[in-house]
C-alpha cells in the first residue's frame, strides 16, 4: 500500500494528546484589522559542549551543538536536529527548511564510526537531547515542546533515543519528555554501521537492541516517518519504515504517520537540498494513485517556500 503525501489531513499533535486537526479560528463578530506582528529575529549560540564530563578526548572535541533561536519571544517549539552521513561522516548544520520558522533548532555533532562505536553515537545523541531539555528554556524555548528530527543516520538516532529508554535513563529522562519525532528516511533495522562492525553486509537485515524495530510499544511520543520512493530508496528503506509503522499500530500507538515521497530518492527526502519539489530527484510527482499527486514545482512551492508541513507540525 502506498501512503500519499496529503497535507490536508490532520497532522501529528504537538503535545502528548492525539492527532491535531488544522486550526481555524472563527470569530463571532468582526474585529478591527490589525497589522501583522513583525517577524522575529534569530540568534545562534555555537559550539556548546553538551557532555558535562566528556567520556574521552574525541568526545570533548566532537560533542558540540549550536542553538538557533528566535530573539525577544518565548514559549516556542524546538527541533533537535541530527545530521546524516551513515554514522561515519557529516557535521552539524541548521537545515534551511527549519530556518525562520518561529522555532529553535539545536544542531548536534556526535562521535562518528569507526573511530567510535554505534553505542557512542547513541550516547551522544541522548546527552544532547537531555542538554536541550535542561537548557532550552534559557533561550526562550518551551521544554515541553522539544521534537527530534534528522535525515538518514540522524533519523535513526532520533528514533532510537526516543524509543529505547536506556539512553535517556541516566539523565532521568524518557521518551515521554519529548513532543514528537520526525524521522526522514531513517534506518529502523540495526544500523548498517553496527552491522559493518560485525562483518555483516549492508543488505543483510538484523533486528536487535540497536534497531528501532526492537523497541516498538504503544506509549511512545508522536512519530512521523517520511521516506523516498520505494523503488528509489536505499536498500529497502521504505519497507523497513513501513514495517515500523505497522508494528507500532499493532502495539497500540495512536500517533504514527508514514509518508512515501513518490518519485524521490534517499537524498531527495531532505527538504531544501535538491529534495522535495526538485524534478532532478526523480519523477517529480508526489501522492501516488490515491491522491493524484502534486507536481515537483508545486511541491517546492508548498514545502520549501511555505513550509506548512513543518509549520503545522511545529507551531511557534
Amino acid at each position: 500500500m502506498r501512503f500519499p503525501l496529503a497535507f490536508t489531513l490532520p497532522w501529528l499533535a504537538l503535545s502528548a494528546g492525539a492527532l491535531l486537526a488544522p486550526t481555524f479560528v472563527a470569530s463571532a463578530r468582526a474585529e478591527p484589522a490589525s497589522l501583522p506582528a513583525p517577524a522575529p529575529t534569530y540568534a545562534i549560540a555555537s559550539d556548546l559542549a553538551y557532555h558535562t564530563q566528556p567520556p574521552d578526548g574525541y568526545a570533548a572535541e566532537r560533542c558540540r551543538l549550536d542553538v538557533y533561536h528566535p530573539v525577544g519571544v518565548s514559549g516556542f517549539s524546538t527541533v533537535v536536529w541530527f545530521h546524516g552521513g551513515g554514522l561515519t561522516d557529516g557535521a552539524k548544520e541548521i537545515p534551511e527548511h527549519l530556518r525562520n520558522a518561529g522555532i529553535a533548532v539545536v544542531a548536534v555533532n556526535y562521535r562518528l564510526t569507526p573511530r567510535a562505536a554505534t553505542n557512542d553515537c547513541l550516547a551522544d545523541a541522548a546527552a544532547a537531547i537531555a542538554w536541550t531539555l535542561e537548557h532550552i528554556e534559557q533561550y526562550g524555548g518551551d521544554p515541553r515542546r522539544v521534537f527530534l528530527s534528522g535525515h538518514s543516520a540522524g533519523a535513526y538516532l532520533a528514533l532510537m533515543v526516543a524509543m529505547d529508554s536506556r539512553w535517556l535513563a541516566p539523565y532521568h529522562r524518557s521518551g515521554s519528555d519529548l513532543a514528537g519525532v520526525f524521522a526522514l528516511s531513517g534506518q529502523t533495522l540495526t544500523h548498517m554501521a553496527a552491522r559493518r562492525a560485525r562483518g555483516i553486509g549492508a543488505k543483510q537485515p538484523v533486528v536487535d537492541e540497536l534497531a528501532p524495530l526492537f523497541h516498538v510499544r504503544g506509549d511512545l511520543p508522536a512519530i512521523l516517518l517520511v521516506t523516498g520512493d520505494r523503488e528509489l530508496e536505499l536498500n529497502g528503506r521504505y519497507e523497513e519504515n513501513a514495517l515500523l509503522w505497522r508494528l507500532l499500530k499493532l502495539n497500540g500507538h495512536p500517533r504514527v504517520i508514514l509518508h512515501e515521497l513518490d518519485g524521490f530518492d534517499h537524498g531527495g527526502v531532505l527538504p531544501g537540498a535538491g529534495g522535495w519539489g526538485c524534478p532532478a530527484r526523480g519523477r517529480g510527482g508526489v501522492g501516488g494513485a490515491a491522491g493524484g499527486g502534486v507536481g515537483g514545482g508545486g511541491l517546492r512551492r508548498v514545502l520549501v517556500v511555505g513550509r506548512p508541513a513543518w509549520r503545522g507540525l511545529v507551531r511557534p
